[in-house]
């Protein structure tokens, strides 16, 4: 894939960019321990700038494009111990299931590999409904070409697809990584930043993704025809939109896991158009609990969680807060001539927030990136808390509907009552910022006559949800919500005996005060009670702002 930098920098034959003084080629950061397919114009080799050295069928009058030559990498004398060392590990099992140059046939006269069922269900009629042209772009485990419609409803209406060779597809994982990739597209299709699926095909020999065809190019190539970066104004709308599809693909409850320059793609040429995210190869589902352990991503984009080999959604945040950082600046946050070198920085070191052109740069704007690269995932912004930041604010992006509300919902159902009356002393925390988002996301549950019910939280939730939604369950935590109620409504009644009130310091005044959190006739939560039940605001703490 390609390098941006700062300054200096100078194009070679490998489609790669990298700084001028340094002689000797970067890494590949394509770091892939899963074999999935590349989509688009993606270029998402495994380990290697080379195309797979399989070569698929292809269909009559497309040619497979030449490889690429292999980067050459630095070699250590004597080098450290390597972050890489579990990606290696995990690659290597993965490719245990690979058969050997002359497999042994089993007793059954079979080899292992035929003993795979490549069969997926779909429809065998791709040549007839669809004419294939060009290829547009490579990946390690499957090509993209330019193709028309035949017939139908996209007759005469210019395509992209998506071959990916059967052939490659050496492992029961490799198979059900092609099937998830379908079924996700399929799923979250209909998004403003996201591919548009079409329809998915096979034969004997590859499989047939059929989706929108971007005519844009990469947005590495548009910063990179801009020297490297974007203005603060130009990439505000660049990140907008990647935590707009960020936000929805994590409320289906999907991670992307491969979020990198290249794999957004441009609608048309024209400098405003409409930004998309292909490539979901590596993406997965992910229940609102999960954690996920295997590493797989780019490099130079991956958080420090999935190096550690325990992460959720938030390590697309992350890889956003990367690319933001090189749309401001033009270079990389965390570099190293080897793998192992950029994993132990991204480990280890911070960004650099000194050089130019950071000082020139507004406070906004290196707040925003400080708070997506925070190595404590747990203090990382989500999607929809980063549209509302104060950097993003003036655009009046649309808001996301964020699982966090129910993630904090049900973390004060299971906090103990020491706790709850520990969050007293965190009430001050609650800024204006955070005011603004907890707002939106109040608004997104649509509360009638200013309260909200259990109704509206599963209503929320339900008017977003795909068929990727219900494959995560995401939907499952509402009844934690449901637990919610019936704890706030117990505790309600307990709050105004006297043993509970002395035991929060609560005097006379604490009646009408709760009457303005929860109405007595219906039980409805009110705006002021839901934002001091998820951040335990206290009477003085509320007082204190009213007068000021």
């Amino acid at each position: 894939m390609g390098h941006c930098c700062s300054k200096g920098v100078t194009v070679d034959n490998h489609d790669g960019v990298f700084p001028a003084d340094h002689q000797q080629r970067t890494p590949s950061s394509a770091v892939e321990t899963r074999p999935t397919a590349g989509n688009g114009a993606a270029r998402t080799p495994a380990h290697s700038f080379t195309a797979s050295p399989w070569q698929s069928p292809y269909p009559a009058g497309v040619e497979p494009s030449p490889a690429r030559t292999p980067g050459k990498k630095s070699k250590w004398p004597f080098p450290p111990p390597s972050p890489a060392k579990p990606i290696m590990s995990s690659f290597m099992k993965r490719q245990a299931g690979t058969p050997p140059a002359n497999p042994i046939p089993e007793e059954g006269g079979e080899s292992g590999e035929s003993q795979l069922d490549k069969s997926f269900g779909y429809p065998k009629n791709f040549t007839a409904k669809y004419e294939l042209g060009k290829e547009v772009g490579r990946g390690h485990f499957g090509h993209t070409c330019w193709a028309k419609g035949k017939k139908g409803e996209l007759k005469n209406q210019q395509v992209a697809v998506k071959i990916i060779s059967k052939a490659k597809m050496t492992t029961a994982i490799s198979i059900e990584d092609v099937r998830r990739e379908v079924k996700i597209l399929k799923a979250l299709s209909g998004h403003t930043n996201l591919i548009k699926f079409y329809d998915a095909f096979e034969d004997a020999h590859n499989v047939y993704i059929v989706m929108e065809l971007c005519e844009g190019g990469e947005l590495l190539e548009r910063i990179l025809s801009r020297g490297g970066r974007y203005t603060e104004d130009d990439a505000k709308k660049i990140v907008v939109q990647m935590l707009s599809i960020a936000g929805f693909c994590h409320l289906q409850g999907v991670v992307h896991r491969d979020m990198k320059p290249e794999n957004f793609l441009f609608t048309k040429r024209d400098e405003n158009a409409p930004l998309k995210v292909i490539d979901f190869g590596l993406s997965d589902f992910i229940r609102p609990d999960q954690r996920l352990n295997d590493i797989v991503g780019s490099a130079y984009y991956v958080a420090p969680e999935v190096l550690h080999r325990s992460y959720s959604i938030e390590a697309d945040i992350w890889s956003i807060g990367i690319i933001t950082y090189i749309l401001l600046c033009g270079s990389r946050p965390f570099w190293a001539r080897t793998e192992s070198g950029i994993f132990r920085s991204v480990l280890r070191a911070d960004p650099n927030f000194d050089d130019l052109p950071w000082p020139v740069i507004s406070v906004e704007a290196k707040d925003f990136v400080k708070r997506l690269l925070n190595k404590d995932h747990r203090k990382r912004m989500t999607a929809a808390q980063a549209l509302t930041h104060p950097w993003l604010r003036d655009l009046n992006s649309v808001v996301p509907l964020d699982t966090m509300i129910y993630k904090l919902v049900k973390s004060y159902i299971r906090a103990t009552p020491l706790k709850r009356a520990a969050l007293k002393a965190l009430s001050k925390a609650l800024t204006e910022d955070e005011l603004i988002y907890l707002r939106a996301q109040f608004k997104l549950l649509q509360p009638k006559d200013g309260c909200v019910s259990l109704d509206n939280f599963k209503m929320a939730l339900m008017e977003n949800a795909t068929d990727a939604m219900r494959e995560s369950r995401v939907a499952d935590i509402l009844i934690l919500v449901r637990s919610f109620f019936l704890f706030l409504f117990s505790l309600l009644i307990a709050i105004f005996s006297s043993e509970l009130a002395h035991e929060f310091n609560l005097g006379a005044t604490s009646n009408s005060l709760f009457k303005d959190w929860i109405r007595l006739s219906d039980g409805k939560l009110s705006f002021l009670g839901y934002t001091k039940f998820l951040h335990g605001v206290t009477i003085r703490s509320s007082s204190t702002r009213n007068r000021q």
